[in-house]
């Protein structure tokens, strides 16, 4: 074919490439040998993964190929209670993220499930309906109202017809289709009114097109190719957890092999004395529960923010929305109701608020008249269908509580002239008390040029150049805030018109008056735009949509200002005439997209993404899956959404409520704090575990074996530390910026409370190590450094548990409203006290966690080193209050 784009083409020019007639089609031979060829026209499945590979996927990670390593050495050196720990660990903890994966669908199947059917084709010159799966190039299709577009066709023959393409352009208002040929360049989606692409809806009207694109070669098949091709985005909590494992790694290795050098240089260990000292160091610097209480504190969150109508697909968004900068949103079914709605009545030369018209008589009455006979909506079970403007009319009159049924039946259709695009008008004959009335409906400019009189308060008077100037001003005054604007207008006949042209019918009119309709924004959203600048959000628009329209809804929620019309909206053309370098230079200065194609929605989302920013992108339609797919957290509507959009989602919205986006974004606030509670907890705990092994290597002293390590992991670990993801969130959660994709668990002060906390907990370990010592309650050397480091475990496990209560708040008080308000974190806390000292207190237990039997004075020594914790911790967040206004 000729190097321009197809609706540049004519009609028969692409005919004669295709090898195809208009009424005799593609013989059956010729559609089976391009069919055989090029495959059927239906999208490419994507490949999925079994559960095996996904479980083995799980072992990847470096952290857990060293806790393997341990629990093998551990096992082969005799220490086999040590090594089951440490596996049972590793395997909870995959099977976590076993289970997560498994519950994904797949985006590209959901795709191929929306393909129409079947089809209406002409082959060897007769008409048939064949599956949509067997279309091959070169085919002839027919389509009719209520159609699916079976694959992207060139329309050769189009009679009054529309097409809504909303699913793939994002547009609510159907697209007038014509046969012509195009002379503009470079169109949008959207403006390319010669072709009809696949699946989106035939509305009204007729045609017939030849099938240009199939299968994968579509557009809603390109789509499905950026789909397959879009990497998967790790999220800010993907990010900060392999960063952080990568910290900790290397802090392991290098302890482990100082440990290891300097107790075979000291000539008192053995190798495999040293090997099992190398492990105690890794089995306690590795946060072995922090996987598994990640895991499980995003899953309460999960539940939470269900039980507010928002479902999580991936359990790292939970936490991604907490920290999401740009919230990138369709317009059509999110922030507005993807239902035109008559908005502004124009009757005696005024405007006025449709939902406010009371009573409708008089002039208002016949426009309500006219607004219900010259239209084509069908009364199904469902409700009604047809062309969404036209429905709006009907519900208008449905809202003033007339009886139109009655006036069905009482003034009948008896003739008409259809819609036609070129002159824009519709009209229809009904019989009326005295003949028959003629109602004519469409663009102001067209109808305003027939009219010579208009009704007013009743009457019927001349249209004058003034009300005519005054009539054209208000036109422009509703356009100006996107509003579609129909007028209409009648005459009275005392025949049916024996002549139905419009040149003999469509002249002479009585303006009656215009409707304003908007697809109208949902009323919540206005207020969750607010909220989501209060927490430092920004909102944008993306839309395929008109500039003046997208601008308008912008205008009316707040996420545009009525200054920044002019600069801080854009159009899809005007996107394609920058370079990628000058765009993510000025990417700031937009905050509505208008007229944009998919690739535009993920071009800005990665232009925001370079920028170090969080981007959400909520959608419904196919075509936002791409940019849901590459965003750090897509959100898809759960009622209007598409299946390929949930499928590409990380969240979906129950009730497409898009302020349910806000309360989303709190718990997802909530739960990065109450992770970073938890890191807190366990990563002092566990470098005042590994200060305190090495310290006593370096001494000669006993030391923590692996399964006192191990204990009191799994003590401190689990209740506690999950009690800690579900703290109540901070009051001044949502008034804070964003954390942004920079930030990790250990900003906002966490890093340096984990290392001096870390440290003091060490430094009374050892001195409770050491104090034992020095007044022991056994002579004999032996008992008494086995007492001694029965107590050294006992304050360690106690005091990791006190300053869990500390880490509730980075710098505030313990003391305050909320220090013991979460009962199962009271409860965990009393529960793991109780088991923690029954290894000690039930002497059955004691050789299998080689410690001694302690009496009521080496208790007391216990429990005071253990509290001082609080104490301590207590006045230098005093200071750090008073003197460094942290908190």
């Amino acid at each position: 074919m000729p190097n321009r784009p197809l609706y540049n083409q004519d009609a028969t020019e692409i005919l004669s490439e295709l090898k195809t007639d208009r009424h005799h089609g593609l013989s059956q031979d010729a559609a089976t040998a391009l069919l055989e060829k090029n495959g059927y026209n239906q999208l490419k499945e994507a490949a999925s993964t079994s559960l095996l590979q996904k479980f083995i996927n799980q072992f990847k990670d470096f952290m857990i190929a060293i806790l393997l390593v341990a629990a093998v050495v551990a096992a082969f050196t005799g220490e086999l209670v040590d090594a089951i720990f440490i596996l049972a660990i590793v395997i909870i903890n995959a099977v976590f993220g076993v289970f997560q994966e498994a519950k994904a669908e797949d985006a590209i199947n959901a795709l191929k499930e929306m393909s129409t059917p079947n089809a209406n084709v002409i082959r060897d010159g007769k008409e048939m309906s064949v599956k949509s799966t067997a279309l091959v190039v070169g085919d002839i299709i027919r389509l009719e109202a209520g159609d699916i577009v079976p694959a992207d066709l060139r329309l050769i023959e189009s009679a009054s017809l529309q097409i809504e393409e909303a699913s793939l352009t994002g547009e609510s208002v159907p697209v007038n289709k014509v046969s012509d040929t195009l002379t503009d360049k470079d169109l949008p989606l959207g403006d390319r009114t010669n072709l009809a692409f696949m699946n989106t809806n035939v509305t009204y009207g007729r045609a017939v097109g030849v099938v240009i694109g199939t299968g994968m070669q579509t557009e809603i098949g390109h789509i499905a190719g950026m789909l397959e091709a879009a990497d998967e985005t790790k999220t800010p909590l993907q990010e900060n957890l392999i960063r952080l494992g990568r910290v900790l790694t290397y802090l392991i290795l290098i302890i482990a092999a100082v440990t290891f050098v300097v107790g075979l240089a000291r000539g008192r260990e053995t190798i495999i004395d040293m090997l099992l000292t190398s492990i105690s160091l890794a089995v306690a610097a590795i946060p072995e529960g922090l996987p598994a209480i990640v895991t499980i504190t995003l899953a309460l969150g999960t539940t939470r923010m269900a039980a507010r109508q928002a479902l999580i697909r991936k359990l790292p968004a939970v936490e991604t929305l907490g920290s999401t900068d740009i919230i990138g949103s369709d317009k059509t079914g999110t922030l507005t109701q993807n239902k035109m709605t008559v908005e502004k009545v124009v009757v005696n030369a005024e405007i006025q608020d449709a939902a406010t018209t009371e009573e409708l008589s008089g002039t208002y009455a016949r426009l309500a008249d006219i607004l219900a006979l010259n239209n084509d909506t069908k009364r199904t079970e469902n409700g009604y269908v047809g062309d969404p403007t036209e429905t709006a009319l009907i519900a208008f009159n449905e809202n003033h509580h007339r009886d139109i049924d009655t006036l069905f039946s009482e003034m009948p259709r008896v003739a008409e002239i259809p819609f036609d695009s070129e002159r824009k008008l519709m009209s229809t004959v009904h019989p009326a008390p005295n003949g028959y009335i003629v109602t004519v409906k469409g663009a102001p400019d067209e109808l305003l040029k027939r009219a010579t009189q208009i009704e007013m308060h009743g009457d019927v008077v001349p249209l004058t150049d003034e009300i005519r100037t005054k009539l054209s001003d208000i036109n422009s005054e509703l356009a100006t805030q996107a509003l579609r604007v129909l007028a209409f207008a009648y005459k009275l006949s005392d025949t049916v018109p024996p002549n139905m042209t419009s040149d003999a019918v469509e002249n002479n009119l009585i303006f009656t008056g215009f409707v304003g309709m908007i697809d109208p924004e949902r009323p919540e959203v206005a207020q969750a735009v607010l909220e989501a600048k209060a927490a430092g959000i920004r909102p944008m628009m993306i839309t395929g949509d008109h500039r003046d329209t997208a601008a308008a809804i912008a205008i009316r929620l707040g996420i545009l200002n009525e200054a920044d019309k002019a600069t801080a909206v854009i159009s899809g053309s005007e996107l394609d005439a920058m370079t990628d370098e000058a765009f993510a230079a000025n990417v700031h200065k937009y905050n509505v997209y208008a007229r944009v194609a998919p690739e535009h929605k993920v071009k800005i989302v990665t232009a925001w993404q370079k920028k170090g920013k969080v981007v959400a992108m909520t959608g419904d339609g196919v075509n936002d899956a791409p940019a849901l797919k590459a965003a750090d957290i897509g959100i898809a509507m759960g009622i209007t959404g598409t299946e390929v959009s949930k499928g590409a989602s990380d969240m979906v919205l129950a009730d497409d409520n898009f302020a349910t986006i806000v309360h989303a974004v709190e718990e997802g606030r909530k739960v990065f704090a109450n992770i970073q509670k938890s890191l807190q907890y366990l990563l002092a705990s566990n470098l005042a575990e590994v200060i305190s092994i090495f310290v006593m290597t370096l001494l000669g002293w006993n030391i923590l074996a692996p399964i006192m390590i191990l204990w009191i992991n799994l003590v401190t670990d689990t209740l506690p530390a999950i009690a800690l993801g579900i703290e109540p969130a901070q009051k001044d959660a949502m008034s804070r910026q964003p954390r942004g994709r920079s930030a990790s668990f250990l900003s906002g002060g966490v890093g340096a409370a984990i290392i001096w906390q870390g440290i003091l907990q060490a430094v009374i370990v050892l001195s409770v190590y050491g104090f034992a010592l020095a007044y022991p309650v056994h002579a004999a050397e032996f008992e008494a450094h086995r007492d001694a480091l029965t107590m050294s475990f006992m304050t360690l496990g106690l005091m990791q548990m006190f300053n869990a209560i500390n880490v509730k708040s980075v710098y505030g008080s313990m003391f305050g409203p909320q220090a013991f308000k979460n009962k199962l974190f009271n409860w965990a806390l009393l529960g793991s006290l109780i088991v923690m000292a029954a290894v000690v207190v039930i002497p059955p237990l004691n050789p299998i966690f080689h410690v001694s039997h302690l009496d009521g004075y080496q208790w007391a020594i216990v429990l005071v080193a253990g509290i001082s914790i609080i104490i301590i911790v207590e006045l230098v967040k005093l200071v750090q209050r008073k003197f460094f206004k942290k908190g």
